[in-house]
This record gives C-alpha cells, structure tokens and sequence, in this order.
C-alpha cells in the first residue's frame, strides 16, 4: 500500500477533534471568514491564520489585537491597522487565492528571546506499530512569526529550549507526555486514513506547560532529526523511514533501476 498523504490541515483538525483526550490539545481552529476572525479577535486577542494546504509555515499570518488596533505580520511584513474592516480588507488578499483557516493564538515558550515549538514524529515500526521516534524543538527567526527550519528556524534539543522552563525530572515527564500525545494523535488519524506510516505534529507549549497541537504533517523532513546530539535518535527514524518506502536507500534503487 502507498503511504497517504493527507494535505488539508482542516480535514485532519475534525478528525482529532472527534476524541474528548485530543479536544484538549487543539487551540480553536475554524475556518477563516469575516465574522470568525472577528469574533475570535474580540475573544482571544491573538490568532493565527494559516493556508488550509501549505508546507514550511509559508503564508503564515499572525494578528494581535492592540490597544489603538490591530497588529498584522506575515513573514517581514508588520503592519498596523485601526480597524477591524481595513484589516480584513489586507487578509482577504490572501484569502482569494486559497482556502485559509484561523486557529486561536498560543503563546509560545521563549528561549533566548524568541519563541519556539516542538516537532514530534511518530512512525510505523517493523511491527507495523505506531512509535514516537523523536522529538525536537524549533527557535523561531528573530524577524519571523513561524518557527519552521525551511523558513529559517533553528533547530535545538528539546532539552535546550526548556532548561529555563523546568527541571530534569519535569522534563522527563512532560516528554512521557508527548510521546503518548503523539501516540494518540497516529492512532486517531489512522481511523479515517488507514494508509498513514508517518506523522509529524507540530506542538506549542504554553506558560502552564499544556502542549498545544498546531498542525499534523503527514509528510514531515526526517532529516531535521540529523541535527540532534544524539545520533540514535535519527538512526531510527532513517531506519523506519527506509522499512515503509518513504526513503529508498542507494542500495536498493540500485538494483531497482537494473534492467529487467
């Protein structure tokens, strides 16, 4: 079976929101509008809107709303707005030419001034078992809103990014946690997509240490995991990427381009 792909970050959202446990773990994601971006504005004061279909946080816009207004940033663009329609007159822009989502803003943990997220990957073994495989955290740009390493974040260990956050024995629980997370998240995606060997969730983690899910990638860069101290932890995944047909080794497209 070809592994699946699934592109629309809408689709997957309502299937993880059928589960009471992962309810917990998705910030209020709706499908972008005037009045949903409107009233989550007014309620939550911070949103992100997003493409329905995108990779590398590209098209990524971050919207405050402000004291004198609204404050609006997609990638190096910063701009100021004092009204509610003037705003929307610019997000609509993005808007016509694809479908948008707009998901209620978590603040992110900073290290070193600048925020940052985790990525969880979690794949199918040679059991055919789902595993959380690694996890790694992702520094955002100085200039930018989005952590992504294609976009120009840097990647760290986990245990980099959350030393000012908490201690050793915390730490070990909270990745228990994420593992499970992640374990949770495969298995309910594998309810409505049976074809799934891979997944990469994109994770924020707020000032109370709740885990947030941002997205799932059903298509995540195994080769992020490379920059990791620990060497083992990217063995496995090249090793289990190999074992399902996401990597063909140079070995084995040798002798498949052999002639028949």
């Amino acid at each position: 079976m070809a592994i699946q792909r699934v592109h629309s970050k809408w689709a997957k959202t309502k299937v993880l929101l059928k589960t009471d446990f992962l309810q917990r773990h998705i910030p209020v994601t709706k499908r972008f509008n005037y009045e949903n971006a409107r009233d989550m504005l007014q309620q939550y004061g911070m949103v992100y809107i997003k493409p329905d279909k995108g990779m590398f946080g590209i098209g990524v816009i971050r919207v405050e709303r402000t004291s004198s207004g609204y404050r609006y940033q997609h990638d190096r663009d910063i701009r100021s707005y004092s009204s509610f329609d003037s705003l929307y007159e610019k997000l609509l822009k993005h808007h016509k030419k694809r479908s948008y989502l707009i998901q209620k803003g978590v603040q992110l943990l900073r290290y070193r001034k600048r925020r940052f997220d985790l990525r969880v990957m979690v794949q199918k073994n040679g059991r055919n078992e789902w595993e959380t495989t690694g996890i790694i955290g992702r520094l955002s740009h100085p200039a930018k809103i989005v952590t992504n390493y294609h976009s120009g974040g840097t990647l760290y260990p986990i245990e980099t990014l959350m030393s000012q956050h908490m201690n050793a024995s915390e730490l070990s629980g909270f990745k228990h946690g994420l593992k499970k997370l992640g374990l949770s998240v495969a298995g309910q995606l594998q309810s409505a997509y049976p074809g799934l060997k891979e997944i990469g969730i994109d994770v924020a983690v707020d000032d109370k240490h709740h885990p947030w899910i941002l997205e799932v990638n059903t298509m995540p860069d195994p080769y992020i995991f490379r920059k990791l101290p620990d060497k083992k932890v990217f063995r496995k995944v090249y090793r289990y990427a190999c074992g399902y047909g996401r990597i063909v080794t140079a070995k084995r497209n040798k002798k498949s381009s052999r002639p028949k």
